[in-house]
């Protein structure tokens, strides 16, 4: 088990990441990683069974375009985990609209009509309408969009969110309760005109 480190101590090795002391990643990593690996599983509980994206591979695809970001001067923990929560994002819709575009004829498979019912691709169609609705309430309001964001796919805390947003707590609670009831009716208006 990696031990724990206070979120004033993995600022200060993200900040020294970011100032490309290659010690600091090697510390940071192992840390990051188990981070990481909470808020996949953490989402991943919320796919169907049988979801053929794992944690680790996600926590990898995530962990692999952090290292690859230039020039991203890392703020804060709560900032370096809303970057992830965004790769975490965008890796689960390109996923779940590769996996759209199969069933939609690419790489066929008979299945009896038992395991169809086990294989229902619902989770991913709702995660790519999250998307697209995020996408719309991005155009409409910028900051709740990534206020969602960071709650929804990062997993932070609204003292965490409030920080990489750079507003109050009490903002961010308002906030989310307002996005909440935005997305319900943007959602619940979608599946009607479907």
């Amino acid at each position: 088990m990696t031990p724990m480190l206070k979120p004033r101590e993995m600022t200060e090795l993200l900040i020294e990441w970011s100032n490309g002391d290659q010690s600091a990643l090697e510390k940071l990593m192992p840390l990051v990683h188990e981070e990481l690996r909470r808020l996949a599983h953490r989402y991943m509980r919320r796919e169907r069974r049988g979801h053929t994206l794992q944690t680790t591979a996600l926590v990898n695809e995530v962990y692999l375009r952090l290292v690859d970001q230039k020039g991203i001067s890392f703020e804060s923990r709560a900032h370096f985990f809303g970057i992830a929560a965004r790769a975490m994002r965008q890796i689960l819709v390109e996923y779940a609209r590769q996996r759209s575009a199969l069933k939609r004829g690419g790489a066929m498979e008979r299945v009896a009509l038992e395991e169809a019912a086990l294989v229902t691709d619902k989770p991913s169609a709702e995660l790519i309408a999250l998307d697209e609705a995020l996408s719309e309430l991005a155009e409409f309001d910028e900051r709740l969009s990534r206020m969602v964001e960071l709650r929804f796919f990062g997993g932070l805390s609204v003292k965490e969110t409030a920080e990489v947003m750079r507003v109050h707590p009490n903002t961010i609670v308002r906030d989310w309760s307002m996005a909440k009831a935005w997305l319900r009716r943007r959602l619940t208006r979608g599946e009607m005109s479907a």
